[in-house]
């Protein structure tokens, strides 16, 4: 038997399940209307946008000019500095070191007093020296008077000729002995001019490797001090033979030019070619160029390795800037912008020289060329100017 509760609330849970039913197909329904609707919409506008033209890209990138102008022909090599002279200073005597004249490092002038040695042994040889040519002098003089009183004497009968022949013997030797004593004392002088060591030109000094009271002779292995001439200077290299009949035409022309440069500075030494080794290293194909460098204001240190530019002659020719030229597995290209377009162009690039390329084939020398912007570049790709970087 079933209670009227029971009943009320089967019915109610009926009811409640019929409305839940009702409202999922309501939601199902708009759910699908909302599909179809936003399905068109898309349709629509996907129609027109593939009907609609698009656009070309335009990509912005900086421009230069290809020019012709005159472009030096170079050769770029290592080189370093050398001397044009260079003398170790060495005693010529065994003698002790009195005074030193100069300061380690200094510039010295020609003729300089760098270095007084003791000379007092030598200057008593020079006055035994000097003793011994008076008393040969005065013995001459003596054999003079015989000789002529003899010659007299003979005249008259007095004396025989064997004593004239004697006379005269005896003033003939003693010439020979002054000459003799002469030429020693001369030497003596010599020597003592070894005494004072000077300046043989002008130049740097290094140190000096002997000090007041050192004891010096000839056979010492070290020098009293090394003096190198500063200015001008040889700044010494080697070129590739291919270039060897280029550089002895420039020379005879007159043309060559050495520019040397110190590694990490802004600033340039000119010179000229002095000269051409007579062989090719055979090991090397090499032969050693030497350039003479005024160096007035000693720039150039003897010993410096320098960056060396030997310029053979200038021949017009069309250039564009390096950073617009583009490798590729086939060739080198530029980008030539015309009609708006950037056209690739293949080019044949014959040098570089100080951030230019220059062009043997492919331009005529009045193209603009893309300088920057070339990786989003495509052959027709429209490009617009923009200006250049700050600094470029």
């Amino acid at each position: 038997m079933n209670r009227p509760g029971s009943l009320w609330t089967r019915r109610v849970c009926n009811n409640m399940k019929k409305r839940n039913w009702l409202l999922l197909i309501v939601v199902l329904g708009i759910a699908a209307g909302a599909a179809y609707f936003t399905r068109s919409q898309w349709m629509s506008g996907t129609a027109a946008t593939a009907q609609a033209p698009q656009r070309p890209r335009t990509v912005s990138v900086e421009i230069a000019k290809a020019e012709r102008r005159s472009v030096p022909v170079d050769v770029d090599a290592i080189g370093q500095v050398t001397p044009i002279s260079s003398v170790a200073l060495k005693s010529r005597l065994e003698t002790t070191i009195l005074s030193v004249h100069f300061e380690d490092g200094a510039k010295v002038n020609d003729g300089d007093l760098l270095f007084t040695l003791d000379a007092r042994a030598i200057d008593a040889q020079i006055e035994q020296a000097e003793g011994v040519l008076a008393k040969d002098q005065a013995q001459l003089e003596g054999a003079q008077r015989d000789l002529k009183r003899y010659s007299e004497l003979v005249g008259k009968g007095a004396t025989t000729q064997v004593n004239v022949d004697n006379a005269k013997t005896q003033s003939d030797i003693l010439i020979g002995t002054i000459k003799a004593d002469q030429a020693a004392l001369d030497n003596l002088r010599v020597q003592k001019s070894y005494t004072t060591i000077r300046a043989p030109f002008a130049g740097r000094i290094s140190a000096a490797n002997v000090k007041v009271g050192n004891f010096v002779r000839p056979a010492d292995l070290q020098p009293l001090a090394v003096i190198n001439q500063m200015a001008p200077v040889y700044v010494t290299f080697a070129i590739p033979q291919r270039v060897l009949v280029d550089v002895r035409e420039a020379m005879a022309k007159g043309d060559s030019r050495v520019i040397a440069t110190i590694p990490g500075r802004q600033t340039s030494d000119d010179g000229k070619v002095a000269m051409i080794e007579n062989t090719v290293d055979a090991t090397t194909g090499m032969v050693t160029v030497r350039g003479v460098m005024n160096n007035s204001s000693e720039r150039l240190w003897p010993g410096t390795i320098v960056q060396t530019k030997l310029i053979i002659r200038s021949e017009d020719a069309i250039v564009v800037p390096t950073v617009a030229v583009q490798r590729s597995q086939d060739s080198n290209f530029v980008f030539v912008v015309k009609d708006g377009a950037a056209r690739k162009t293949s080019v044949k690039v014959d040098r570089t020289f100080q951030g230019i390329s220059v062009i043997s084939e492919g331009l005529s020398g009045d193209e603009t060329v893309v300088v920057d912007g070339q990786l989003l570049l495509t052959d027709g790709t429209r490009v617009e100017p923009r200006a250049k970087k700050a600094g470029a």
